[in-house]
């Protein structure tokens, strides 16, 4: 039996909670405990992903409000809290405490919570005369929002606090700086004591991974030292301390730029790279409809509707890592097949009303009979099928929208060729000047490839001719400046080899094209992926056997030469699905190895760019790491 994941065992914790901090009964046996569920933000973004409303219901949660919302007294009902220990939540916490809103209070913080903090609900109840009401406070060490089986981010409230701009900006503090590097250690602990496991630690010198791989290293030495009270020798972790212990990888965004500003061809890329989806749900903008507005009225605003991702969607689990002409061609066979199945049954019901007394009639009636129930038994299933397609039909569609009208196939092909060091058929002036290529924001993702790629560095009259054609074509340069600099800072004398990655094109799309596909692809080239390789899975083999352990914990066990088994790979300064697929795909390659992706925080390639632009020069970076 496959160990299990961090997402399960998150799941498992929440579940626990949710039942008073008790192992969860079978809900088909007993009536649940109703009960109401009280968050701030950063506990709805960790319980989004992993339960649904039906799922929360199912565990006799009737509500579930924010702390910070209007709510009113239930007086004969417990309330359960799952909130951050911060200021402004354990007032809030007090306030309700003297506004007696609930019968009983189960307050469970998402990370450790001071003794000074837990003093000031004390005295709340106290003044309140509501001691007897709070049973039960815990730490839940859930600072963590898993978003797959193996991936996992720190957060997405505040996410600004630990960005990539904010590491590297050139006017912070030591203290600021100390106080974002404690922030990603806490919730990196947190993932830790989740997953049950005391890491094996690398990572490189002389950056900010280095810094977070310290203070994690020191944080888990003073929890194991204290036997007692340590969060690895509770029951539900006992037996981490074995011959396999993950291997827990820590880079810093710097050792890769290019990956993060690549237009990408897998289907979860995509998604997240054109459409508005984070925490595991895409919001799309519909059309108003085909009926103008009344001359003089206000045009119809566009509906938005949000779809969850979530692993209950087979479709979106088999294929979200698939090139996306697979996936169009995926969508169109599970709608033919679907339509084949409906025909089905509505030629039933037609057969059912058939006349005539003869045996062969009264036959055909008995075996279709049988037919039509089964058919019906089934229907439930078949709705929820509809759904899906229905759903991933109007996902796709939208990413084909912004594909065709940016022409991303083109920008994805050439960009591969760059980064693979393969022969270019085409100009890249002539790309960036093409008004009808992309938005000026797509040409300068391809400009930087280029020049984070190129084994040597344009000439000042190619960059001149460069500059202008990017500012003709409406682009801003303050994050070519940036990257200029920071090419200069890590000194790359000769550019790090992006591995085999490349794209084999196989002209138009085959069965899409035809007239009743759902799906209109052409002029779209059907570019099947080569196996990429990124700086981060490269980190996997050029870290782990040039930079000793930093984390030496019971001394007794024998140390294991074996290569690894399970591997977390965590990005300090940001991540993106492409290095997670590629991550996924490597895993899929080696049987036997497990590999976790994790990052401070998930963003597309514009939401990236965007951080740039401010950080106008880099000091020395290496001596404000030193200096902590």
């Amino acid at each position: 039996m496959a160990a299990a994941s961090a997402r399960e065992k998150q799941t498992a914790a929440l579940k626990r909670m949710l039942n008073f901090n008790a192992p969860p009964l079978n809900t088909s046996l007993s009536e649940p405990v109703w009960k109401v569920l009280i968050y701030d933000r950063f506990g709805q973004d960790i319980i989004s992903p992993l339960l649904s409303v039906k799922e929360l219901r199912d565990m006799g949660i009737t509500l579930h409000l924010l702390l910070h919302s209007d709510r009113d007294p239930i007086p004969d009902v417990p309330a359960v809290y799952f909130v951050m220990p911060t200021e402004e939540n354990i007032d809030r916490i007090c306030q309700d405490l003297r506004n007696q809103l609930y019968e009983a209070y189960y307050l469970n913080f998402i990370s450790a919570i001071s003794r000074s903090k837990l003093e000031d609900i004390a005295s709340a109840a106290l003044a309140a005369t509501a001691v007897t009401q709070v049973n039960k406070v815990y730490d839940q060490y859930l600072n963590f929002i898993t978003l797959e089986d193996d991936m996992f981010i720190l957060c997405h409230q505040n996410k600004e606090l630990i960005s990539y701009h904010a590491i590297n900006r050139t006017d912070i503090q030591d203290t600021d700086m100390e106080a974002i590097m404690d922030t990603i250690v806490d919730s990196l602990f947190c993932f830790f004591v989740t997953l049950g496991a005391v890491p094996i630690i690398r990572c490189p010198r002389g950056n900010a991974a280095e810094v977070v791989a310290v203070k994690l290293d020191k944080k888990l030495r003073e929890n194991l030292r204290d036997a007692r009270n340590s969060l690895f020798t509770a029951d539900n972790t006992a037996g981490q301390f074995s011959f396999q212990r993950p291997l827990f990888v820590l880079v810093d965004r710097n050792l890769d730029m290019a990956t993060p500003l690549h237009h990408t061809w897998t289907y979860q890329a995509l998604v997240h790279d054109v459409l508005d989806f984070h925490l595991n749900r895409v919001a799309l903008e519909e059309g108003p409809g085909p009926d103008p507005s009344p001359s003089g009225a206000r045009p119809k605003r566009k509906n938005r509707k949000t779809y969850d991702l979530t692993a209950a969607d087979r479709f979106w689990q088999k294929h979200k890592g698939s090139p996306f002409p697979e996936v169009a061609e995926a969508v169109q066979e599970e709608l033919d097949t679907y339509r084949a199945q409906e025909d089905e049954v509505k030629r039933l019901k037609c057969i059912m009303g058939l006349e005539g007394e003869d045996d062969g009639a009264i036959s055909m009636l008995s075996d279709n009979t049988a037919k039509l129930t089964s058919a019906m038994s089934s229907l439930p299933e078949l709705l929820e099928k509809k759904r899906l397609i229905d759903l991933h039909t109007n996902v796709a569609t939208a990413v084909l929208d912004h594909i065709k009208s940016r022409k991303l196939d083109v920008y994805f092909e050439y960009e591969e060729k760059l980064m693979s060091k393969s022969t270019l058929d085409k100009s890249l002036l002539d790309i960036i000047s093409d008004p009808d290529a992309g938005t000026p924001e797509d040409k300068m993702r391809l400009f930087l490839i280029f020049f984070i790629t190129a084994l040597q560095p344009p000439t000042e009259s190619d960059l001149e001719q460069y500059s202008k054609a990017l500012t003709d074509a409406g682009c801003d340069l303050s994050p070519l400046n940036y990257v200029k600099q920071w090419k200069a800072f890590t000194k790359m004398a000769t550019p790090a080899n992006y591995g085999n990655s490349g794209v084999k094109p196989l002209g138009l799309f085959s069965r899409v094209m035809n007239s009743g596909s759902q799906f209109v692809m052409e002029g779209v080239k059907n570019l099947v992926l080569k196996q990429h390789v990124s700086l981060i899975l490269l980190s996997l083999f050029v870290i782990i056997p040039a930079v000793k352990p930093l984390l030496s914990v019971c001394s007794s066990i024998p140390r294991n030469k074996n290569p690894f088994q399970e591997a977390i790979v965590f990005v300090v300064g940001g991540g993106n699905y492409v290095e997670y697929q590629n991550l996924v795909d490597y895993s899929k390659s080696k049987q036997g190895k497990k590999v976790v992706y994790g990052c401070s925080e998930l963003f597309n390639a514009s939401q990236f760019i965007k951080q740039v632009p401010t950080l106008a020069k880099i000091y020395t970076m290496g001596k404000k790491f030193r200096k902590m």
